[in-house]
C-alpha cells in the first residue's frame, strides 16, 4: 500500500498540466447559464447548483442550499481555494458549511486548509487514510526536482520562451513560467487538510429541501472516489472517476474502475459534472471510457509478457481506434504515468 501511495503522490504532480483544461473532446458543448467571477466561471446546471471552471487545478461544484453551501473539492493551493470563495460571493451570502473531496489527488484537496472548524470536510475512507498516513508524501510532488512548480522546470521554461523565436508562442511560454513561479510562491504555505467526517459506501446529506447523497461506488481512479448525486435534480460530480476527457490513469484500479463505470451507469442522471473536462450527458461515453481502459490493459499486458518495458509500452500501445471519442488520441502512443500503473497493478494482482 505505502509504495503504491508513493508512486501515486510521486507522479499526480503532473497530472493537471496548466494547459489541461484545453485538451480536446468530443463532448458537444451544453449551454448553462454563466455567471463570471473574478477568476471562476459559474455555470448554473439547476437552481442552486453551479459548475465552477477557471480555476487552478479541479473544476469544482458550488450547491447552495437553504441556509448554507456545500462546494465539491477546493483546488490546488489555499489561494485557488480563497479565490473559489470569493467569488461564490457572487452567488449567494450564505457561508460554505461543507466540503467534499472527490478524492485524495492534490489538485482536489489543497486548499482544503483555508476552512475552519465550523466546516465538514467530507470524504470516503480512504482518503482521510491517505492524507493522515502520508501526508508528507502527498506533498513531495511539489519538491521533486520534475514537478511542475520545481525551480528547475521554472528555470527550463525560462529558458524556452527566452530562445523561442516566434512571438505567440514566446508569450505563451513566459506567461506559464510566470503562473509556476507564482504557485510555488502560494504551495510555501501549504498544510495538506484531510478530511474531519468520513464514510465508508454511502452517506445522505438533508440540507433543507435538498437531498445529497454521496456515493462510493468502488475502486477506480483512486481507492476512494466519491460521487456526489442529487436525485431530485439528477446531476452526478464524479471527480476523477469520469471525466468527459481521458482521466489521468497513475493510481488506478483498471478492472475495477470498469465495473465501477458501471454501477455509475445505472444511476438516474440527466448531468454529469466531471472533476476535468466539461459537462456532459450522454453515457455512451462512459461507455466509451471503459473500452478505452479494457483496451488499454489489454494491450499493456500482452506486452509486459513479452517482456517489453512500461516505459517502451507506452510508446508502442495504440488507441487510435478510439480517437473518435478521445480526440486527445492523436497517434500511436499512452500516457507513460498510466502505463507504468498497469504494470504496477498488474503485478499487485500477482501477489
Amino acid at each position: 500500500m505505502k509504495s503504491h501511495l508513493l508512486a501515486c503522490a510521486l507522479t499526480a504532480a503532473v497530472a493537471v498540466p496548466l494547459a489541461a483544461q484545453a485538451q480536446p473532446s468530443s463532448v458537444k458543448p451544453m449551454s448553462f447559464p454563466v455567471v463570471q467571477g473574478k477568476t471562476y466561471k459559474f455555470e448554473k446546471i439547476a437552481d442552486g447548483v453551479y459548475y465552477a471552471t477557471g480555476g487552478l487545478g479541479s473544476n469544482n461544484v458550488v450547491i447552495v442550499n437553504d441556509n448554507d453551501v456545500l462546494i465539491v473539492d477546493t483546488g490546488t493551493t489555499p489561494a485557488t481555494a480563497r479565490a473559489f470563495v470569493a467569488d461564490i460571493k457572487m452567488l449567494t451570502d450564505k457561508p460554505v458549511r461543507y466540503v467534499v473531496n472527490s478524492h485524495w489527488h492534490y489538485d482536489h484537496t489543497d486548499g482544503n486548509q483555508i476552512f475552519g472548524p465550523e466546516v465538514q470536510i467530507i470524504a470516503h475512507d480512504y482518503l482521510r487514510m491517505a492524507m493522515t498516513t502520508f501526508d508528507v508524501l502527498n506533498r513531495e510532488p511539489y519538491k521533486t526536482s520534475t514537478a511542475p512548480y520545481a525551480p528547475a522546470q521554472i528555470d527550463a521554461l525560462r529558458k524556452q520562451a527566452a530562445d523561442e523565436k516566434a512571438a505567440p508562442r514566446k508569450a505563451e511560454l513566459t506567461q506559464q513560467a510566470a503562473t509556476a513561479q507564482r504557485i510555488a510562491g502560494d504551495l510555501k504555505e501549504l498544510k495538506p487538510t484531510p478530511p474531519n467526517v468520513t464514510y465508508s459506501s454511502k452517506l445522505v446529506l438533508h440540507r433543507g429541501k435538498r437531498e445529497i447523497d454521496l456515493l462510493f461506488l468502488g475502486r477506480g481512479h483512486t481507492g476512494g472516489d466519491t460521487v456526489v448525486y442529487l436525485p431530485q435534480e439528477k446531476i452526478v460530480a464524479t471527480g476523477d472517476l469520469m471525466e468527459s476527457r481521458l482521466a489521468y490513469m497513475g493510481g488506478a484500479f483498471f478492472d475495477e474502475w470498469v465495473t465501477t463505470l458501471e454501477a455509475l451507469k445505472k444511476i438516474d442522471f440527466n448531468v454529469d459534472l466531471p472533476g476535468h473536462g466539461i459537462p456532459f450527458s450522454d453515457k455512451g461515453l462512459i461507455t466509451a471510457f471503459q473500452s478505452y481502459l479494457t483496451d488499454l490493459t489489454r494491450q499493456v499486458s500482452q506486452l509486459k509478457s513479452q517482456g517489453v518495458s512500461a516505459d517502451d509500452a507506452a510508446k508502442r500501445v495504440d488507441m487510435t481506434s478510439h480517437a473518435k471519442d478521445f480526440p486527445q488520441i492523436q497517434g500511436v502512443g499512452a500516457d507513460v504515468r498510466g502505463v507504468r500503473r498497469v504494470y504496477a497493478w498488474l503485478d499487485e494482482r500477482q501477489r
